[in-house]
């Protein structure tokens, strides 16, 4: 078996990226105090458009400017307020993890939406899907790449002792793959966009910058081999959501030296009970020993929720980060027995 190169330490946990509140403060440092091994830039979609994980892509985006329509996030010619507010958000997120990670060294993971979910959520000038034309997508998927370089060297800036981890996330994408993209009608779908074209589009974000890039999707059934191809270090699924058959891709993954991220707590209906320790860790164990995985490479595992917590309590999310902390740790005993 390949060893995995990982940033993170064995027996880490971490966040999705959305967090309850409006406070970048109080979210950085409750991430910074309840994850182990790979704390992550906190996204706060409550504080409104902008802070959503599309308005927060967009305005990433490298010579290309958005306007929020009623009908959703529209590239236009020259950007505005909304735009501004987008920038911003993200500008207050960056001062509160600076202050937050002072002194820190280590992994550090920062989140932002994916090519072909970002094609399948804004609109072009003209109010068309930017999924549906080839031009577009590629325009789009040049502009992200450019815009995430200079986020994570922004970051590497502001946190001088940290390594980043760079996580696409993707949830659009088997939509996307299997052409069942709603039109803007709600009437029809969206043609299928060739699993090669996909492939580049999420490999030019990926290897846009230095950090090490895993692509997450909570599907039941992730494209996990495009993520692969198109370079992604690691893989971050909701791990109990997963059929045999996406294991078994997760179990040549885990043998080609490729991380993963598991998402053990289920996120909805938000602050509902969690599962126990003994629970979320058979959660991961069992399908991994199943696809014939051993159990010493488990502490390589990073845990996670399934998805953002952004629905959730103050309270609620801080007891899940929590719990992930205590399941890092029965994982990692259970590899080194």
């Amino acid at each position: 078996m390949t060893a995995v190169t990982r940033p993170w330490p064995a027996g880490s946990s971490t966040g999705i990226g959305s967090m309850p509140g409006t406070d970048p403060d109080e979210a950085a440092a409750v991430v910074l105090g309840e994850t182990v091994g790979l704390p992550h830039l906190p996204e706060l979609p409550e504080r409104g458009a902008g802070a959503d994980m599309v308005g927060r892509a967009a305005a990433l985006l490298a010579e290309l400017h958005v306007d929020l329509q009623p009908s959703g996030w529209r590239v236009v010619a020259r950007g505005g307020a909304d735009e501004r507010r987008a920038d911003e958000m993200l500008r207050r997120d960056l001062d509160a993890l600076e202050i937050a990670t002072y002194g820190y060294t280590g992994a550090l993971k920062v989140q932002v939406a994916g090519p072909l979910t970002l094609a399948a959520s804004l609109q072009t000038e003209s109010g068309s899907a930017m999924v549906s034309d080839h031009g577009a997508r590629r325009d789009l998927a040049q502009a992200l790449a450019a815009g995430v370089a200079e986020h994570v060297a922004e970051v590497q800036r502001r946190v001088p002792g940290a390594e980043v981890v760079l996580q696409v996330d993707e949830p659009m994408a088997p939509r996307v793959l299997g052409g069942t993209v709603p039109t803007a009608s709600g009437l029809a779908t969206l043609r299928a966009v060739p699993r090669e074209e996909c492939q580049a589009l999420i490999a030019e974000v990926l290897q846009a910058s230095s950090s090490v890039p895993v692509v997450h999707c909570c599907d039941s059934e992730p494209p996990l081999g495009m993520f692969r191809a198109a370079g992604a270090a690691a893989l971050a699924v909701d791990v109990g959501a997963m059929p045999t058959r996406a294991w078994e891709q997760i179990a040549e993954a885990v043998e080609a030296g490729i991380g993963v991220v598991a998402g053990v707590l289920p996120t909805d209906p938000p602050d509902a009970d969690l599962p126990s320790v003994a629970e979320a860790a058979d959660t991961l164990r069992r399908p991994w020993t199943a696809v014939g995985l051993p159990v010493s490479e488990l502490a390589d595992v990073v845990v996670a929720p399934a998805c953002g917590l952004a629905g959730w309590s103050p309270d609620g999310a801080r007891g899940v980060l929590n719990r992930l902390r205590e399941v890092a740790e029965a994982v990692t005993e259970d590899a080194a027995d």
